[in-house]
Protein backbone atom coordinates (compact mmCIF):
# COMPACT_ATOMS: atom_id res chain seq x y z
CA UNK A 1 0.00 0.00 0.00
CA UNK A 2 1.55 3.38 -1.06
CA UNK A 3 2.31 6.33 1.33
CA UNK A 4 -1.14 7.91 0.22
CA UNK A 5 -3.23 5.05 1.77
CA UNK A 6 -1.43 4.81 4.99
CA UNK A 7 -4.04 4.41 7.43
CA UNK A 8 -6.57 3.25 5.58
CA UNK A 9 -8.65 0.40 5.80
CA UNK A 10 -8.17 -2.01 3.05
CA UNK A 11 -11.28 -3.39 1.99
CA UNK A 12 -12.28 -6.20 -0.33
CA UNK A 13 -15.00 -4.64 -2.77
CA UNK A 14 -17.33 -6.58 -5.28
CA UNK A 15 -18.26 -4.73 -8.19
CA UNK A 16 -21.20 -6.40 -10.55
CA UNK A 17 -21.20 -4.57 -13.83
CA UNK A 18 -17.63 -3.38 -13.23
CA UNK A 19 -16.70 -3.64 -17.32
CA UNK A 20 -19.24 -1.10 -17.57
CA UNK A 21 -19.10 2.89 -18.27
CA UNK A 22 -19.57 3.74 -14.54
CA UNK A 23 -17.97 0.53 -12.90
CA UNK A 24 -14.93 0.36 -14.65
CA UNK A 25 -14.49 4.30 -13.27
CA UNK A 26 -15.90 3.02 -10.04
CA UNK A 27 -12.92 -0.19 -10.32
CA UNK A 28 -10.54 2.55 -10.86
CA UNK A 29 -11.34 4.42 -7.96
CA UNK A 30 -11.39 1.88 -5.49
CA UNK A 31 -7.90 0.46 -6.26
CA UNK A 32 -6.23 4.03 -6.56
CA UNK A 33 -7.58 3.80 -2.79
CA UNK A 34 -6.05 0.72 -2.00
CA UNK A 35 -8.63 -1.49 -1.98
CA UNK A 36 -9.34 -5.47 -3.46
CA UNK A 37 -11.73 -5.42 -6.39
CA UNK A 38 -13.76 -8.34 -7.38
CA UNK A 39 -15.02 -7.21 -10.86
CA UNK A 40 -18.08 -9.21 -11.84
CA UNK A 41 -19.51 -8.33 -15.63
CA UNK A 42 -21.20 -10.78 -18.23
CA UNK A 43 -20.04 -8.43 -20.82
CA UNK A 44 -23.77 -8.31 -22.41
CA UNK A 45 -22.88 -4.44 -22.37
CA UNK A 46 -19.78 -3.89 -20.64
CA UNK A 47 -16.58 -3.68 -22.71
CA UNK A 48 -13.15 -5.82 -21.84
CA UNK A 49 -11.16 -2.51 -22.94
CA UNK A 50 -12.26 -0.36 -20.15
CA UNK A 51 -10.49 -3.18 -17.48
CA UNK A 52 -7.69 -3.79 -20.01
CA UNK A 53 -5.59 -1.63 -18.02
CA UNK A 54 -6.44 -3.51 -14.61
CA UNK A 55 -5.74 -7.17 -15.62
CA UNK A 56 -2.32 -7.25 -14.42
CA UNK A 57 -2.89 -5.43 -10.99
CA UNK A 58 -2.79 -7.90 -7.93
CA UNK A 59 -5.70 -6.62 -6.35
CA UNK A 60 -7.86 -6.99 -9.59
CA UNK A 61 -9.83 -10.13 -10.17
CA UNK A 62 -12.16 -10.86 -12.73
CA UNK A 63 -15.24 -13.02 -12.72
CA UNK A 64 -17.22 -13.41 -15.74
CA UNK A 65 -20.90 -14.56 -15.35
CA UNK A 66 -24.16 -13.04 -15.36
CA UNK A 67 -25.80 -12.15 -11.99
CA UNK A 68 -29.25 -13.72 -12.72
CA UNK A 69 -27.23 -16.99 -11.60
CA UNK A 70 -26.30 -17.22 -8.23
CA UNK A 71 -22.92 -15.89 -7.63
CA UNK A 72 -20.67 -18.18 -5.79
CA UNK A 73 -17.40 -15.91 -4.20
CA UNK A 74 -15.46 -17.86 -1.34
CA UNK A 75 -12.89 -15.00 -0.03
CA UNK A 76 -14.75 -12.69 1.96
CA UNK A 77 -16.40 -9.42 1.37
CA UNK A 78 -16.53 -6.16 2.53
CA UNK A 79 -18.60 -4.41 0.19
CA UNK A 80 -20.79 -4.73 -2.98
CA UNK A 81 -21.98 -2.11 -5.74
CA UNK A 82 -24.60 -3.62 -8.02
CA UNK A 83 -24.23 -1.42 -11.28
CA UNK A 84 -25.11 -4.16 -13.28
CA UNK A 85 -27.40 -3.85 -15.73
CA UNK A 86 -28.28 -2.10 -19.32
CA UNK A 87 -29.11 1.52 -18.55
CA UNK A 88 -29.21 3.11 -21.56
CA UNK A 89 -33.05 2.77 -23.41
CA UNK A 90 -32.14 0.84 -26.78
CA UNK A 91 -29.65 -1.47 -24.44
CA UNK A 92 -32.30 -2.49 -22.03
CA UNK A 93 -35.21 -2.28 -24.66
CA UNK A 94 -33.10 -4.79 -26.85
CA UNK A 95 -34.27 -7.64 -24.34
CA UNK A 96 -36.82 -6.51 -22.06
CA UNK A 97 -37.13 -9.33 -20.29
CA UNK A 98 -33.05 -9.87 -19.36
CA UNK A 99 -33.36 -6.12 -17.80
CA UNK A 100 -36.31 -6.60 -16.06
CA UNK A 101 -34.92 -10.65 -14.65
CA UNK A 102 -31.26 -8.52 -13.90
CA UNK A 103 -32.92 -5.99 -12.08
CA UNK A 104 -34.57 -7.40 -9.38
CA UNK A 105 -33.19 -11.38 -9.67
CA UNK A 106 -29.58 -10.22 -9.46
CA UNK A 107 -29.96 -7.82 -7.84
CA UNK A 108 -31.81 -10.65 -4.96
CA UNK A 109 -29.03 -12.92 -5.88
CA UNK A 110 -26.72 -10.03 -4.93
CA UNK A 111 -28.55 -9.30 -1.73
CA UNK A 112 -28.08 -12.97 -0.69
CA UNK A 113 -24.12 -12.64 -0.89
CA UNK A 114 -24.19 -9.76 1.02
CA UNK A 115 -26.03 -11.54 3.89
CA UNK A 116 -23.47 -14.37 3.46
CA UNK A 117 -20.78 -12.30 3.73
CA UNK A 118 -21.87 -10.06 6.43
CA UNK A 119 -20.73 -7.05 3.35
CA UNK A 120 -22.07 -3.50 2.78
CA UNK A 121 -24.47 -3.30 -0.56
CA UNK A 122 -25.06 -0.08 -2.47
CA UNK A 123 -27.26 -0.83 -5.09
CA UNK A 124 -27.61 1.46 -8.34
CA UNK A 125 -30.53 2.38 -8.58
CA UNK A 126 -31.96 5.28 -11.25
CA UNK A 127 -34.12 8.83 -12.33
CA UNK A 128 -35.77 6.38 -14.34
CA UNK A 129 -38.07 5.15 -11.29
CA UNK A 130 -39.36 9.26 -11.59
CA UNK A 131 -40.67 8.52 -14.96
CA UNK A 132 -42.19 11.52 -16.77
CA UNK A 133 -42.08 13.31 -13.69
CA UNK A 134 -44.84 15.47 -12.38
CA UNK A 135 -42.59 17.08 -9.89
CA UNK A 136 -39.86 19.02 -10.80
CA UNK A 137 -36.88 19.40 -9.27
CA UNK A 138 -37.30 15.47 -8.92
CA UNK A 139 -37.17 14.96 -4.78
CA UNK A 140 -36.50 11.11 -3.52
CA UNK A 141 -40.08 11.24 -1.96
CA UNK A 142 -41.35 12.00 -5.29
CA UNK A 143 -43.12 8.61 -5.68
CA UNK A 144 -42.96 9.19 -9.98
CA UNK A 145 -45.54 8.82 -13.01
CA UNK A 146 -44.16 5.65 -14.66
CA UNK A 147 -46.12 3.59 -17.00
CA UNK A 148 -45.81 0.13 -15.92
CA UNK A 149 -46.58 -2.02 -19.31
CA UNK A 150 -44.89 0.56 -21.91
CA UNK A 151 -41.48 0.10 -23.67
CA UNK A 152 -39.59 1.55 -20.63
CA UNK A 153 -41.34 -0.60 -17.75
CA UNK A 154 -38.54 -3.45 -18.07
CA UNK A 155 -36.01 -1.04 -16.83
CA UNK A 156 -37.98 1.49 -14.85
CA UNK A 157 -40.21 -0.86 -13.14
CA UNK A 158 -37.28 -3.38 -12.31
CA UNK A 159 -35.72 -1.32 -10.92
CA UNK A 160 -38.23 -0.16 -8.65
CA UNK A 161 -39.25 -3.57 -7.71
CA UNK A 162 -35.07 -3.72 -7.25
CA UNK A 163 -35.40 -0.70 -4.67
CA UNK A 164 -38.72 -2.33 -2.98
CA UNK A 165 -36.07 -5.64 -2.83
CA UNK A 166 -33.33 -3.87 -1.18
CA UNK A 167 -35.31 -1.91 1.36
CA UNK A 168 -37.01 -4.71 2.97
CA UNK A 169 -33.90 -6.39 3.34
CA UNK A 170 -32.76 -3.15 4.85
CA UNK A 171 -35.91 -3.26 7.39
CA UNK A 172 -35.73 -6.66 8.42
CA UNK A 173 -31.97 -6.15 9.54
CA UNK A 174 -30.39 -8.62 7.03
CA UNK A 175 -28.02 -6.43 5.43
CA UNK A 176 -27.33 -2.62 5.23
CA UNK A 177 -27.86 -1.40 2.34
CA UNK A 178 -27.65 2.11 0.81
CA UNK A 179 -29.75 2.99 -2.63
CA UNK A 180 -28.56 5.61 -4.92
CA UNK A 181 -31.12 7.00 -7.77
CA UNK A 182 -28.33 7.86 -10.45
CA UNK A 183 -29.58 10.68 -13.00
CA UNK A 184 -27.66 11.08 -16.76
CA UNK A 185 -24.27 10.44 -16.31
CA UNK A 186 -21.42 10.92 -18.95
CA UNK A 187 -17.55 11.01 -19.81
CA UNK A 188 -15.14 9.17 -21.11
CA UNK A 189 -15.84 5.53 -21.64
CA UNK A 190 -19.44 5.50 -22.68
CA UNK A 191 -20.47 3.38 -25.75
CA UNK A 192 -20.56 4.80 -29.00
CA UNK A 193 -23.72 2.62 -29.38
CA UNK A 194 -25.22 2.78 -26.22
CA UNK A 195 -28.18 5.59 -27.88
CA UNK A 196 -27.07 7.85 -25.29
CA UNK A 197 -27.92 11.49 -26.29
CA UNK A 198 -24.36 12.81 -25.56
CA UNK A 199 -22.77 9.46 -27.22
CA UNK A 200 -24.99 10.07 -29.85
CA UNK A 201 -24.49 13.63 -30.63
CA UNK A 202 -20.52 13.34 -29.95
CA UNK A 203 -20.60 10.46 -32.74
CA UNK A 204 -22.99 11.85 -35.09
CA UNK A 205 -20.55 15.59 -34.92
CA UNK A 206 -17.68 13.94 -35.47
CA UNK A 207 -18.47 11.81 -38.61
CA UNK A 208 -20.02 15.34 -40.26
CA UNK A 209 -23.57 14.31 -39.62
CA UNK A 210 -26.41 16.10 -38.74
CA UNK A 211 -27.60 15.79 -34.81
CA UNK A 212 -30.86 14.17 -34.46
CA UNK A 213 -33.15 15.67 -31.81
CA UNK A 214 -36.59 13.43 -30.89
CA UNK A 215 -39.04 15.65 -30.17
CA UNK A 216 -38.67 19.41 -30.15
CA UNK A 217 -35.35 19.82 -28.06
CA UNK A 218 -37.37 21.80 -25.61
CA UNK A 219 -37.23 18.92 -23.26
CA UNK A 220 -34.70 18.96 -20.44
CA UNK A 221 -31.77 16.80 -19.20
CA UNK A 222 -29.17 17.09 -16.35
CA UNK A 223 -25.44 15.44 -16.74
CA UNK A 224 -23.10 14.64 -14.12
CA UNK A 225 -19.25 13.58 -14.87
CA UNK A 226 -18.54 10.36 -14.40
CA UNK A 227 -16.05 11.39 -11.80
CA UNK A 228 -18.35 13.22 -9.39
CA UNK A 229 -20.27 10.19 -9.79
CA UNK A 230 -18.39 7.90 -9.04
CA UNK A 231 -17.25 9.89 -5.67
CA UNK A 232 -21.05 10.53 -4.82
CA UNK A 233 -21.28 6.58 -4.90
CA UNK A 234 -18.30 5.90 -2.44
CA UNK A 235 -19.52 8.60 -0.37
CA UNK A 236 -23.17 6.71 -0.06
CA UNK A 237 -21.61 3.64 0.79
CA UNK A 238 -19.31 4.95 3.37
CA UNK A 239 -21.71 7.69 5.26
CA UNK A 240 -22.52 6.77 8.94
CA UNK A 241 -25.40 6.11 10.01
CA UNK A 242 -27.05 4.30 7.35
CA UNK A 243 -29.36 7.05 5.25
CA UNK A 244 -32.40 4.55 5.14
CA UNK A 245 -33.42 6.88 2.03
CA UNK A 246 -32.98 6.64 -1.56
CA UNK A 247 -30.28 9.59 -2.42
CA UNK A 248 -30.48 11.34 -5.86
CA UNK A 249 -27.08 11.58 -7.24
CA UNK A 250 -26.77 13.58 -10.67
CA UNK A 251 -25.64 16.90 -11.78
CA UNK A 252 -28.99 19.60 -10.96
CA UNK A 253 -27.80 21.60 -13.72
CA UNK A 254 -30.69 21.84 -16.17
CA UNK A 255 -30.10 21.89 -20.43
CA UNK A 256 -32.36 21.79 -22.94
CA UNK A 257 -31.70 18.97 -25.36
CA UNK A 258 -31.31 21.59 -27.97
CA UNK A 259 -28.88 23.58 -26.03
CA UNK A 260 -26.81 20.42 -25.76
CA UNK A 261 -26.63 19.47 -29.33
CA UNK A 262 -25.65 22.96 -29.80
CA UNK A 263 -22.54 22.86 -27.55
CA UNK A 264 -21.73 20.07 -28.99
CA UNK A 265 -21.77 21.45 -32.59
CA UNK A 266 -19.63 24.60 -31.42
CA UNK A 267 -16.98 21.79 -29.85
CA UNK A 268 -17.02 19.69 -33.57
CA UNK A 269 -15.84 21.65 -36.65
CA UNK A 270 -17.50 20.37 -39.66
CA UNK A 271 -20.56 18.90 -37.61
CA UNK A 272 -23.95 18.85 -39.23
CA UNK A 273 -27.16 20.76 -38.61
CA UNK A 274 -29.63 19.42 -36.48
CA UNK A 275 -32.75 17.24 -37.74
CA UNK A 276 -35.92 16.50 -35.61
CA UNK A 277 -37.54 13.01 -35.58
CA UNK A 278 -40.50 11.99 -33.70
CA UNK A 279 -40.75 11.51 -29.26
CA UNK A 280 -40.10 8.05 -28.45
CA UNK A 281 -43.15 6.89 -26.34
CA UNK A 282 -43.32 7.85 -22.33
CA UNK A 283 -39.89 10.23 -23.08
CA UNK A 284 -39.50 12.39 -19.87
CA UNK A 285 -40.04 15.82 -20.64
CA UNK A 286 -38.02 17.58 -17.97
CA UNK A 287 -35.02 15.64 -15.88
CA UNK A 288 -33.17 17.26 -12.78
CA UNK A 289 -32.34 15.87 -9.49
CA UNK A 290 -33.13 17.78 -6.32
CA UNK A 291 -29.67 16.47 -4.64
CA UNK A 292 -30.63 18.25 -1.36
CA UNK A 293 -30.20 15.24 0.49
CA UNK A 294 -26.93 14.04 -0.83
CA UNK A 295 -25.50 17.48 -0.18
CA UNK A 296 -26.65 17.09 3.81
CA UNK A 297 -26.34 13.51 4.54
CA UNK A 298 -22.86 13.19 2.22
CA UNK A 299 -21.23 16.50 1.97
CA UNK A 300 -21.56 15.38 -1.90
CA UNK A 301 -22.11 18.06 -4.92
CA UNK A 302 -20.82 17.96 -8.72
CA UNK A 303 -18.00 19.40 -9.33
CA UNK A 304 -17.48 19.52 -13.21
CA UNK A 305 -19.14 21.79 -15.38
CA UNK A 306 -20.94 20.57 -18.43
CA UNK A 307 -18.43 22.86 -20.62
CA UNK A 308 -15.54 21.23 -19.26
CA UNK A 309 -16.99 17.61 -19.07
CA UNK A 310 -17.98 17.72 -22.76
CA UNK A 311 -14.12 19.10 -23.96
CA UNK A 312 -13.01 15.81 -22.31
CA UNK A 313 -15.80 13.88 -23.72
CA UNK A 314 -15.29 14.58 -26.74
CA UNK A 315 -11.50 14.15 -26.84
CA UNK A 316 -12.03 10.90 -25.65
CA UNK A 317 -14.57 10.04 -28.49
CA UNK A 318 -12.15 11.21 -31.27
CA UNK A 319 -9.01 9.58 -29.95
CA UNK A 320 -11.13 6.30 -30.24
CA UNK A 321 -12.36 7.23 -33.17
CA UNK A 322 -9.18 8.16 -35.18
CA UNK A 323 -7.72 4.71 -33.67
CA UNK A 324 -10.46 2.78 -35.44
CA UNK A 325 -9.97 4.67 -38.94
CA UNK A 326 -6.18 3.87 -38.04
CA UNK A 327 -7.00 0.09 -37.71
CA UNK A 328 -8.97 0.25 -40.78
CA UNK A 329 -6.37 1.72 -42.96
CA UNK A 330 -4.22 -0.69 -41.69
CA UNK A 331 -6.10 -3.61 -42.86
CA UNK A 332 -7.04 -1.62 -46.39
CA UNK A 333 -3.44 -1.06 -46.68
CA UNK A 334 -2.49 -4.82 -45.81
CA UNK A 335 -5.28 -6.27 -48.25
CA UNK A 336 -3.66 -4.19 -51.12
CA UNK A 337 -0.44 -5.01 -50.86
CA UNK A 338 -1.19 -8.81 -50.61
CA UNK A 339 -3.99 -8.84 -53.35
Amino acid sequence: MDAVNVGKVRKRVLVAGGAGFIGSHLCDALLADGHEVVCVDSFVTGVRANIAPLGNHPAFRLVRQDICEPLAIDEPLDEIYNLACAASPPRYQADPIHTMMTSVVGAGNLLALAVRHGARFLQASTSEIYGDPEVHPQPEDYRGNVNATGPRACYDEGKRAAEALCFDYLRLGRADVRVARIFNTYGPRMRADDGRIISNFINQALRGEPLTIYGTGKQTRSFCHVSDMVAGLQALMCVEPNPKAPVNLGNPGEFTVGELAEMIRKRVPGAGAVVYRPLPEDDPRRRRPDISRARNLLGWQPRIPLSQGLEETIAWFRLKSEGRRRRRGDTDSTYRQTA
